[in-house]
């Protein structure tokens, strides 16, 4: 404040000439209440971590675009987020443990990646159960569902908590040769998140699991460590990965289901108003952010055919829908009750 009250040595006079170095009451007053103003202004605004995984241009990022307007839009501004695309802060396993810890506030991954922290999250990982795009979109915004993957969470997770859901499409296959069929799969090196569905399902088709982080997907896939890799369309292309594996085989086996959490240090730090501001924008983010990254994956997959990327679409799915559905109930039994609880309510979703 030392500087608005050396500013008031020289006020203004009404009549435009300066007072000389003559203190006046009134002009030290009106200078000492807008440094007040604006000194509150700046103490109160503040800007929160925003961790994830995927470079701009993905729909984690297009997530964290619109939690970040409509938290602005509801605190007129003074809270907002720094986004770190790109696993700046680490994988998804590691960002999931710092926003835990409370070392960031807030991380958008995937819920596969999440079953690290709560293996019943897994239940989202189960093959075949979202029938198209239209379902998974219905499911993610569906207040019933969030609040069913909220307890989920907490009945395990301590240090954070989970405040919504999104998505990056259908999950796919590539590789440099095609997916007709299951039996393509056969001895296959396939690259999978790191999950007790995965690790049931994909060996089930013939493959073999390998799990990395994504950050070394291109590289493995480059030199032969894995034969295959799946994943959405959207990251497929913007993170290249058709340089090594230019073959796009649209199995739509799995949906690439996301969510958003907080840490509990930087929510307990939040005054009532604010964590509804949260929630209101996180709920923005369920409702909305699905459709933007189904978009995505339809303007990716035109670019991809563009550059001439080999585009599978008429991929036998039936093999693998019969060696799939009659483990989803097991599968979610074995996760545990909250799972078994989910995956009869993205069932229920017409």
């Amino acid at each position: 404040m030392l500087h608005y009250l050396l500013a008031a040595y020289k006020i203004i006079g009404e009549d435009g000439h300066a007072n000389n170095g003559r203190w006046t009451l009134s002009g030290i007053l009106a200078v000492v209440a807008a440094g007040a103003l604006s000194f509150g202004a700046a103490a109160q605004s503040r800007q929160f971590t925003f961790a994830y995984d995927q470079p701009k241009g993905s729909g984690y990022d297009a997530g964290a675009d619109i939690f970040d307007k409509k938290l602005k839009e509801l605190s007129n501004g003074a809270l907002s987020i720094n986004k770190y695309p790109g696993a700046q802060l680490g994988t998804e396993a590691q960002t999931m443990q710092k926003v835990q810890t409370g070392d960031i506030d807030f991380v958008f991954l995937s819920t596969a990646n999440a079953s690290t922290a709560q293996p019943e999250s897994g239940v989202f990982s189960i093959h075949f159960i979202f029938r198209d795009e239209n379902h998974a979109i219905k499911v993610l915004g569906d207040p019933k569902v969030i609040a069913a993957m909220h307890d989920l969470y907490a009945a395990k997770i301590t240090g954070a908590h989970m405040l919504g859901l999104g998505s990056q499409g259908l999950r796919h296959m590539y590789g440099k040769k095609p997916v007709q069929n299951v039996g393509d799969l056969k001895g296959i090196k396939m690259r999978v998140q790191a999950t007790v569905t995965e690790d049931n399902t994909f060996p089930a088709y013939g493959a073999q699991v390998v799990h990395m982080p994504f950050g070394e997907v291109y590289t493995a896939l480059q030199t032969g460590v894995v034969d295959m890799a799946e994943n959405g369309i959207n990251n497929y292309l913007i993170n290249k990965h058709y340089e090594p594996a230019p073959v796009l085989s649209l199995t739509e086996h799995e949906a690439n289901n996301a969510a958003l959490f907080i840490s509990d240090k930087a929510w307990s730090s939040l005054t009532e108003e604010q964590k509804k501001w949260m929630q209101t924008a996180a709920d923005e983010v369920s409702r909305n952010e699905p459709k933007v990254a189904f978009d995505l994956e339809h303007q990716a997959l035109a670019k991809l055919e563009k550059i001439g990327v080999k585009v599978v679409k008429d991929v036998d799915k039936s093999g693998f829908m019969q060696i799939s559905k009659p483990i989803q109930d097991k599968l979610a039994q074995d996760l545990g009750p909250h799972a078994t609880k989910v995956l009869g309510m993205v069932r229920e979703v017409k």
